[in-house]
């Protein structure tokens, strides 16, 4: 399963240079022309690294997310012309990274006139809320008229989705509305914008990568209130640093700004914690491979991640930790120490095992 996280941020936040900084000034996937940037990055992974550097196999391959760059938006944008694919992009994601403009700069006037990443943040927030109350309202209206002719269900629905609107009309997204799990099929269906997870980039000078600035303390305090996980970037040095060939270089310069690794590690990280992913590996003289399951993922549906007949046909499973791998050197070893487990169905499979699947179909 490949993560796909939409960009998206008030226009001139820098959105697009974060998200060169992260393609090495490119696009890989592609351009959707006058609207997105769609790029597939590999996930990296020093233990995949390392255990190609045991088993020596003829391909290695990493697990891969997918980022959107959204265009930007300003206030009312939504309902302007485009505002329906800046939606649309937004709904195919399975998560959000909200860059917010934290520098000053002469040459890129905020389109507001001033910098401050709490109005933006707001900004942004009441565009998809209020796309939001559109849908629940149009699916409340709907409903109410089952409801009248005396469909129990459908009333149950309206009171739930009442609910929802009045949490709508108090400014606050979806994610945070709390509901019992038998009524979640009411709002299931909306597909709402605001129930997506959020990951917060705060985009900085580079003098500010290290520690952040005032804008940077002017927006923490909400986020963190929020429960999100917020990351300080300095978009414009490291789209440019990685540009550079060295890998070396590349380091050499990070250090120079006071942070050990480059934005796009941090931001996959941060993506996997936040929608609770897990890697897991298959390693073999062909090929040594890394795989991304949801958190609590039982062993044969992990083996259907690799391939549909492994799911139907699944017997067991054969499991190490990579990190016992790594130590000992070999799968003989693990063996011998005791570290090769036998797994039935109901397993659950752990971030860095590595799985081999019996199967018969």
């Amino acid at each position: 399963m490949a993560l796909n996280c939409g960009i998206v941020g008030i226009a001139g936040s820098g959105k697009t240079t974060l998200f060169n900084s992260l393609s090495r000034g490119r696009s890989i996937s592609g351009q959707i022309p006058g609207r997105t940037n769609l790029g597939q990055f590999d996930v990296p992974d020093p233990r995949l690294e390392a255990l190609a550097s045991i088993i020596k196999p003829s391909k290695v391959t990493p697990t891969t997310v997918e980022i959107i760059d959204i265009p930007g938006l300003t206030k009312g944008g939504s309902s302007m012309k485009g505002g329906n694919q800046f939606l649309a992009d937004i709904r195919q994601t399975d998560a959000i990274i909200h860059v917010l403009r934290c520098f000053d700069s002469d040459t890129v006037p905020h389109v507001e006139g001033s910098v401050n990443p709490l109005r933006d943040k707001e900004i942004i927030d009441l565009e998809l809320i209020t796309r939001d109350l559109e849908t629940v309202e149009k699916k409340r209206e709907r409903l109410s008229k089952v409801a009248a002719v005396g469909d129990k269900d459908a009333k149950r629905g309206v009171e739930v989705l009442d609910g929802l609107i009045e949490h709508f009309e108090e400014g606050l997204p979806a994610r945070s509305f709390s509901i019992h799990e038998l009524d979640q099929k009411y709002i299931d269906d909306c597909f709402l914008l605001t129930v997506k997870p959020v990951i917060y980039v705060c985009n900085v000078d580079e003098a500010s990568a290290a520690k952040g600035n005032k804008y940077v303390d002017m927006v923490r305090p909400v986020i963190e209130e929020e429960g999100r996980e917020m990351l300080i970037v300095a978009a414009e040095a490291e789209s440019e640093i990685a540009q550079l060939e060295e890998e070396e270089d590349r380091k050499e310069f990070l250090n120079d700004m006071g942070i050990e690794e480059p934005a796009v590690n941090k931001l996959i990280r941060a993506a996997y914690q936040t929608l609770k992913l897990k890697t897991f590996f298959t390693e073999g003289p062909k090929e040594v491979r890394a795989w991304t399951i949801t958190e609590g993922t039982p062993a044969p549906r992990a083996a259907g991640v690799i391939h549909s007949d492994m799911e139907r046909g699944f017997i067991r499973a054969e499991v190490m930790k990579v990190d016992d791998f790594l130590s000992l050197g070999s799968e003989h070893a693990c063996k011998q120490a005791g570290k090769f487990n036998i797994e039935g169905k109901n397993y659950i499979v752990q971030d860095g095992d590595i799985f081999h699947v019996r199967f018969n179909v």
